[in-house]
């Protein structure tokens, strides 16, 4: 009886989906993945027999149900889903229409929360399974010029962290990762979405915009490291429900904490201000 527990990957022709998938195989774990196009897919992967190559349209419920159903049929169970698919979108809320803002968060956000609801059924029959959502660091703490998809990477982290309560009684478990900067092609100008229109006087927006493009090929975080944590995140009897991977993301991370606490006790009294007087007896 295979032993090693099946992997389902969305987003996995390139960036940390394809870094998942290569280490997975070699590994000998069994493997669902998909991408847009099955051909990108097999060409990056290459041949293996614990692997199955998915053709899936992440907008289409019906899409994602046939490929889950298609994965347990062909390996018998699914144990980790992995919600990797996403891409970034920069600029202002007033510069993005309303296209491209809703292009974002389907893909990003509804996605998900699609593939989740399609792969529900299996783990819960199971009692078992393991729900990886991938977030980014920009859901904690954005930056300038990001925030569409600074708010499309929050809701994954938030959507994580009660859906981790839902289903723990059912024996699933649910971790948001949320990654800093890693060599991948995720910064390269095909893989970012910038908007059609511009407004000059976001002259920090368009400097943000070109200080992330220039990080290109200079990221410090390893996909092949980041793929051997969420390896090590499914393998554990208890997992964080939020991930913060890699040092930079930490570090920002920390550093939001602390302005939080400080916010938080700053404005403490002003909080307070709004509860009720307690009755007294006449």
């Amino acid at each position: 009886m295979e032993s090693k527990k099946v992997w389902y990957v969305t987003g996995a022709s390139k960036g940390l989906g394809l870094a998942l998938v290569k280490v997975l195989l070699e590994q000998g774990y069994r493997v669902a993945a998909t991408s847009r196009y099955r051909t990108s897919l097999t060409q990056a992967v290459g041949p293996d027999k614990n692997f199955l190559p998915l053709e899936v349209d992440l907008t289409s419920e019906g899409s994602i149900a046939a490929s889950l159903k298609a994965t347990n049929d062909h390996f018998g169970r699914i144990d980790v889903v992995v919600n990797n698919a996403g891409y970034g979108t920069g600029g202002t809320v007033e510069e993005l229409d309303s296209e491209e803002i809703a292009q974002n968060f389907d893909i990003n956000v509804f996605a998900t929360i699609r593939v989740i609801q399609k792969a529900m059924p299996y783990l819960r029959a199971q009692r078992s399974g393991h729900i990886l959502n991938i977030s980014s660091i920009a859901g904690f703490t954005g930056a300038t010029g990001w925030a569409i998809y600074a708010a499309a990477k929050a809701s994954v982290i938030a959507l994580s962290e009660v859906l981790a309560q839902d289903v723990e009684s059912l024996g699933v478990k649910v971790t948001a990762i949320a990654p800093g900067a890693f060599r991948t092609s995720f910064l390269t100008a095909e893989s970012l979405a910038l908007p059609k229109n511009t407004i000059d006087d976001y002259k920090e927006v368009r400097a943000s915009h070109a200080r992330y493009l220039s990080m290109d090929g200079k990221q410090i975080g390893d996909p092949v490291k980041a793929a051997e944590v969420f390896i090590q995140l499914a393998e554990s009897a208890n997992p964080p429900v939020l991930l913060f991977l890699g040092r930079d993301a930490y570090n920002r991370a920390a550093a939001k904490s602390a302005y939080l606490c400080d916010q938080l006790e700053t404005w403490k009294e002003l909080s307070f201000s709004t509860q009720l007087m307690e009755m007294t007896e006449a």
